[in-house]
């Protein structure tokens, strides 16, 4: 399907769609309530200007333009703006402290940024004095900048401004310099800078040019069956490649329709709006789901809460057969759970429309997949890296095997290695780490990019087994994948983390992170008095309640696997306190280090 594909870079391609469907739809931005619609051609407009205005401050082709922000209609402005004008994008996590942020900024070599607000603006001008390539700060929302001293001010501009100067330049000059960049770009070049979570170190800057995009978007949409009227909330963060590839690698190439809602708190609120066909969350954004389903029960009444139990008890056979396959009786009893109790929980978590949902970036416990499939959502699991430019497994909606992630993806080679690392191979193997050629060496080896994790293959699907440097060996020599057992007992909605620790220990023990909202939802139901987090776990039914769900979650391993002993945490991991990425990963080093005395008591006398 590649070959079907136009031989152009993202930013050609935004030229072809307002060339061929200018009065189209291709984004709607929610503001003050109101959903505005911005045409194929306005987008391509306001691009334009947006990169002419980047050039006019400076930023030459191959320069480098960072984005410190949520998600909105300027960030892919800025995105595709840059495109236009043969620059490269870097994504910052907008959840990240100010020495993160200034680590990111100065090893990509930024030279413009553009920030949100006053707050991510202010974390940029706490480490001015270490970013001296930094020349601007661009401003989406500048209220509370008028404060800054003279000198700050002349870094700072608004967003408007530059896009009014590029406007100027194309009222002018007209289209030309637009033109004859894009004459010049081709598909080996750097189009967006992606940096790595950081899990076990630094952070790298992964290089993916267009080839890249280009390469992996047929296997995307092949495999889940996308097309021109595919609809998409975007919401998870922009600097990550999971959200890049259905906010602008897909839509660019297809003319589907992305949809920016007004903030990351508001998402549950805009799904119910938006209904898309199309959803993706990462495992935690699953679980909060599913968390909420259980609240939700917990404070129904008693026929609502027996209907809803034989609803899924009816169901459940129906999560892994495909519809198409499904039996007149199937059928008519998936109609009345449907009618009685399904559709209000698809209306209450805004997926009644979708047509296909997507959980992948981390793994996700094989029961909250199966929940959400006998719920009625068709979510499937898929498998991909920064690296691979995004995903390249995932089931196929008519074969879903819950616990796999499906078969490689249109495009891509894969193989096995000796100690079960799955190596992949195709156009969508990004080009390597910035000034890193050590760790890009590590990573691609003789045409193969060595992903770090260890794979099964079982009748054609993949199953993830561990990261290959997670892997675990106990005293007594056996080897255990930690993160099959962290899985299984966040499959409780009362368990939000699982740190599991066994390396070189006679038996596992974890630390365990409840679910503030949902135990405390439980506490009230059983009228446990608390005030905060920690006088909630401090209470000792709550230990009863989680050591019930890590005995269920038991009865699922092997007995060599299961959790003997388990410290309950006091507080929530923090991503400021260095516990988890700006993803939410867990920083396993630094967490063994915070709670070492915690984890010394488990394996005392």
């Amino acid at each position: 399907m590649t070959g079907t594909l136009p031989a152009l870079t993202l930013p050609q391609m935004l030229r072809e769609q307002a060339r061929t469907r200018p009065g189209a739809i291709a984004i709607r931005q929610k503001d003050f309530g109101i959903w505005q619609p911005v045409s194929w051609a306005d987008y391509h407009r306001r691009a334009s200007h947006f990169g002419l205005g980047l050039r006019a401050l400076g930023l030459p082709a191959g320069g480098h333009l960072g984005i410190l922000s949520e998600n909105r209609i300027e960030w892919v402005l800025a995105q595709m703006g840059a495109g236009l004008v043969g620059a490269v994008t870097v994504g910052v996590y907008p959840t990240s402290p100010s020495s993160e942020i200034a680590y990111v900024v100065a090893h990509a070599d930024i030279e413009l940024i553009v920030c949100e607000d006053q707050e991510q603006t202010d974390k940029l001008i706490e480490a001015l004095d270490r970013l001296p390539r930094l020349l601007k700060i661009i401003v989406v929302e500048t209220k509370g900048l008028r404060s800054l001293d003279a000198s700050l001010r002349e870094r700072v501009i608004s967003f408007d401004e530059v896009e009014k100067a590029g406007a100027a330049v194309a009222a002018r000059e007209g289209p030309a310099q637009i033109d004859t960049a894009l004459q010049a770009q081709t598909l080996a070049d750097i189009g967006l800078m992606i940096y790595t979570s950081g899990s076990t170190g630094k952070p790298k800057g992964a290089m993916i040019s267009w080839r890249n995009i280009r390469g992996v978007v047929p296997g995307i949409v092949d495999r889940l069956g996308l097309d021109q009227d595919t609809t998409h909330l975007s919401y998870l963060p922009l600097c990550h490649v999971a959200e890049q590839m259905l906010s602008t690698f897909v839509p660019l190439y297809l003319g589907s329709q992305v949809n920016f809602g007004e903030s990351i708190r508001t998402v549950q609120e805009d799904l119910r709006e938006v209904a898309p066909t199309m959803f993706l969350g990462v495992p935690r954004i699953w679980e909060k789901l599913h968390a909420g389903i259980s609240i939700k029960m917990q404070e129904a009444g008693r026929l609502q809460r027996v209907l809803y139990r034989r609803a899924m008890a009816a169901c459940a056979p129906l999560a892994e057969k495909p519809r198409s396959r499904w039996s007149l009786g199937e059928r008519a009893r998936f109609a009345l759970a449907y009618w009685t109790v399904l559709r209000a929980l698809q209306n209450f978590i805004g997926l009644r429309r979708v047509e296909v949902a997507l959980t992948g970036a981390a793994p996700i416990p094989p029961d909250v997949v199966r929940f959400f499939r006998t719920l009625g959502v068709p979510l499937v699991e898929v498998y991909g890296l920064t690296e691979s430019t995004g995903m390249i497994t995932g089931h196929r909606g008519d074969q879903v095997r819950i616990g796999t992630v499906g078969p490689p993806i249109l495009g891509t080679l894969h193989r096995i290695g000796t100690d079960g690392e799955l190596l992949v191979q195709g156009e969508m193997v990004f080009e390597g780490y910035y000034k890193n050629p050590e760790a890009t060496a590590a990573s691609i080896r003789d045409g193969w990019l060595h992903t770090g994790d260890v794979v099964r293959e079982e009748d054609g699907q993949l199953r993830i087994v561990d990261r290959l440097k997670d892997i675990m060996i106990t005293a007594g020599g056996k080897n255990l994948t930690p993160s099959e057992i962290e899985n299984t007992m966040k499959a409780s909605p009362f368990i939000k983390e699982c740190i599991v620790v066994a390396d070189g220990r006679k038996f596992v023990g974890a630390l365990v992170q409840i679910d503030y909202e949902t135990v405390g939802k439980w506490a009230e139901a059983e009228r446990i008095p608390f005030t905060h987090f920690r006088s909630l776990v401090d209470q000792p039914r709550v230990r009863e309640l989680i050591d019930a769900e890590i005995q269920r979650g038991n009865a699922q391993l092997a007995q060599v696997s299961q959790v003997r002993r388990f410290h309950l945490l006091t507080k929530e991991l923090d991503h400021d306190d260095g516990e988890v990425t700006a993803t939410m990963k867990v920083r396993r080093a630094s967490i063994y280090q915070s709670y070492a005395g915690e984890i010394e008591a488990l394996y005392g006398a």
